[in-house]
């Protein structure tokens, strides 16, 4: 259902993305993929081993591909590139999914609000473009799809059998600001007023000159 979905946003989400809002076609095949993707994310903190490999398999997959554009941009040679994918997916399918299993519980602030935005700030500074409004767009696209999900977990939390609706005990557990473990929600807020004033920063550096036009001595050279 998750799946289901998210999917079917992140294709309206896309298409909206090209009409009205002008963005190119493959930027917005990219957002309605990445609108996906975001309503899958919380289920990186369940009780399952299944999810939470799949999903860090999945993590481990894209985020790589989302850093391209800056290893590009950071004038990197194509062997570091993709040395740097290569470790990336290894750090987080294996390092970064077994800490997180660790730290984390079933239903806790991963399955949050402030989660929700904590996504949508490590797209904005894991997609390099000179268009601040095209890294909003993959970044309100993952957060869109996480929304999604923690919204579908209430509605399943709700039980409209009978006359009288019941409240199952996990209602309120997904759409929430804080958990009963202090510790995890001032780590969550931590992470968060980090990635926060980082995008602040890097939003607010003067946009980056556009290439100089390819001259006919420049092809021939290339």
């Amino acid at each position: 259902m998750h799946i289901t979905v998210s999917s079917t946003i992140g294709v309206i989400y896309g298409g909206a993305a090209v009409q009205p809002m002008g963005f190119e076609t493959d930027a917005g095949i990219l957002a309605a993929g990445i609108t996906a993707i975001g309503g899958m994310l919380p289920d990186l903190d369940s009780d399952s081993g299944v999810p939470v490999r799949e999903m860090f398999g999945l993590a481990a997959a894209v985020l790589p591909v989302l850093l391209l554009p800056r290893f590009v941009h950071a004038g990197m040679t194509r062997e570091a590139i993709l040395a740097s994918m290569l470790f990336g997916y290894i750090f987080v399918r294996y390092f970064v999914s077994k800490l997180f299993k660790k730290l984390s519980v079933h239903r806790g602030m991963y399955h949050s609000i402030p989660a929700m935005f904590i996504a949508g700030l490590v797209v904005y500074l894991a997609y390099h473009s000179p268009d601040r409004n095209l890294r909003i767009l993959m970044a309100v696209g993952v957060m869109i799809g996480f929304a999604s999900h923690l919204i579908l977990d209430e509605i399943y939390s709700v039980d409209f059998r009978g006359v009288k609706i019941v409240l199952k005990s996990s209602a309120g557990s997904a759409v929430k600001l804080t958990s009963p473990s202090l510790i995890a929600t001032a780590s969550c807020y931590a992470i968060l007023g980090g990635l926060g004033y980082v995008a602040y920063k890097e939003y607010m550096k003067p946009p980056e000159p556009d290439p100089p036009p390819q001259t006919h001595r420049n092809r021939r050279m290339m």
